[in-house]
């Protein structure tokens, strides 16, 4: 099967909170038509920025219709399905192509950990037949889950064996491999850059059409502007868009990285998106100040996603 290839980035939110830790479906009209303002081109939802193994299956689904409801036309919701649970991953990929999802994906699971390249490609083979017509992407996040596999040697596995399989997202320090994957006959599969503090590395390899990222959330559209100016041959301004994206990530990473600092720099740009569930240690008052701090002192505030 052939699949549109991803041009531009999709973005991976954050699942709003109450503050009792239910999730809040409201913010997400807002939320959505924020994102699709700043220059990104869909979401990937239910992944690790949204706590996705920390949802109940129900809770996946609400959030999934919810995301399909808010997004403005053309605007691609890529459900994430994976789940310790291969019954409960094949559950909610019926349900994604059931509601109108563009596409699935799924990372290995945490638990059992997987460690052949053979029980990977089983496991997304059979989550990837649960919705035949929708594009299926392998989600290779192996800080996540400890699945250090070859994706190339994956890539090799799947092709011809899964029909529906689109392409990695790639979030993984190996630019080469990236790279290598990327070249696999072609370009044949879709390559997704998942490391938003190397984009324009992977822009300068001469692939990397579209990617998934998580501080898209709040520095979208300088993240946007690194693709257009590689675009447009302005290597300088792409270079420092690319320093100024690592600055972002560097005081994210001083407090608890994009998934507990990244989501309270949403409520400093003003739509809180509340608290992390335990046992997420979310930032106190006095961090928040100092977060805060820290972003004025790089120029944040004057270059972050408008609302």
């Amino acid at each position: 099967m052939q699949f549109e290839k991803i041009k531009g980035l999709i973005d991976a939110p954050f699942t709003p909170m109450l503050p009792n830790g239910d999730i809040n479906l409201a913010p997400i009209p807002k939320y959505a038509a924020m994102l699709a303002k700043n220059g990104l081109k869909g979401v990937f939802i239910n992944g690790s920025s949204g706590e996705g193994y920390m949802l109940t299956t129900d809770e996946r689904k609400a959030l999934a219709e919810a995301w399909i409801k808010a997004v403005p036309e053309g605007f691609k919701v890529i459900v994430h399905v994976g789940s310790c649970c291969l019954r409960e991953s094949v559950e909610l990929a019926k349900h994604a192509a059931g509601i109108g999802a563009w596409g699935i994906g799924a990372m290995a699971p945490p638990f059992p950990k997987i460690g052949r390249v053979e029980e990977l490609v089983l496991y997304c083979e059979t989550i990837a037949a649960a919705a035949p017509e929708l594009p299926f992407y392998f989600y290779h996040i192996p800080a996540f889950n400890g699945a250090f596999l070859p994706m190339l040697d994956f890539l090799k596995a799947v092709d011809g064996r899964i029909p529906n399989f689109a392409g990695i997202k790639y979030t993984f320090e190996s630019l080469y491999e990236y790279n290598q994957c990327r070249l696999y006959k072609d370009g044949k599969f879709d390559m997704l850059h998942g490391q938003d503090e190397t984009y324009l590395p992977s822009l300068a390899q001469g692939g990397a059409q579209g990617g998934i990222c998580g501080t898209t959330n709040y520095n979208g559209r300088e993240q946007v502007a690194i693709g257009e100016a590689w675009a447009a041959g302005d290597l300088e301004k792409a270079r420092e868009l690319q320093n100024f994206s690592q600055a972002v990530i560097n005081v994210i990473c001083n407090f608890r990285g994009n998934i507990v600092g990244g989501k309270r720099i949403m409520k400093l740009i003003g739509l809180d998106l509340g608290p992390n569930r335990v046992p997420w240690r979310n930032i106190t008052p006095e961090e928040e100040v100092e977060l805060k701090r820290q972003l004025e002192e790089i120029g944040f505030f004057q270059r972050c996603n408008v609302l």
